[in-house]
């Protein structure tokens, strides 16, 4: 059977992969901490996404977090916590190698999550912030280019939950807006490994492409008013 991305996202809409995820709640499990299924097949976000780059990126990459955190987690305080509290826990207490995977596993957990279903318009709540933070959609998403350009070396732009508001912030490396209990609904990756494959040093042309062609706008506006 031949799979195209409308077929494969709107298959797997209803799949039991949906509670495999829940990056804007407070998932229970403790470790070892086990890496979601991929929502969809890997071709699914192509050509925004090709499926090479999906395969490394959540094969090797988010994979690697998992597996790296079980390690240092093991016969650990941390075991016992969620992947959640584990973030922002070693955060406060300056366990960077912990918070470095913890965080990790989760910004990807989000960043998976988030292409599922497809890109819509925002609307409802999240529509009106984009209205009074930054004017409307189209310049939210080309603050978050911006910023996404000026990340210096590795890490991520969120779009955020500020109140009735949104933030545009870029964190270097395995930076999370989870770690100061900030609630996080777009989460880019702009390490090299995400994008590098399909658009060389074009940063920003990833950037506007997975903006505008991946995120699910329906899914963040429910997230953004729940």
């Amino acid at each position: 059977m031949k799979f195209n991305r409308r077929s494969v996202l709107a298959l797997t809409a209803a799949s039991a992969a949906t509670t495999l995820f829940a990056p804007a709640g407070r998932s229970r499990a403790a470790a070892p901490f086990k890496q979601p299924e991929l929502p969809y097949a890997e071709g699914a976000l192509a050509p925004a996404i090709s499926a090479r780059t999906v395969g490394l990126h959540y094969g090797k990459h988010h994979a690697g977090y998992f597996k790296k955190l079980n390690t240092l987690v093991e016969k650990t305080p941390y075991a016992d916590l969620s992947l959640e509290e584990v973030v922002v826990r070693s955060k406060k207490q300056g366990d960077t190698d912990i918070f470095n995977n913890a965080a990790q596993a989760w910004n990807h957990n989000l960043y998976w999550q988030q292409f599922k279903g497809g890109s819509a318009a925002p609307k409802g709540e999240l529509l009106d912030a984009a209205k009074t933070s930054f004017g409307g959609p189209d310049e939210m998403q080309k603050k978050m280019v911006a910023e996404g350009d000026k990340v210096f070396g590795t890490g991520w732009v969120w779009l955020v939950k500020d109140g009735d508001k949104l933030t545009i912030v870029g964190l270097q490396d395995a930076g999370t807006p989870l770690a100061d209990d900030k609630k996080a609904l777009v989460g880019i990756d702009v390490w090299e490994h995400a994008y590098y494959l399909d658009y060389e040093n074009r940063r920003p042309e990833h950037v506007a492409a997975v903006l505008s062609k991946l995120v699910n706008w329906d899914y963040v506006s429910e997230q953004f008013a729940g």
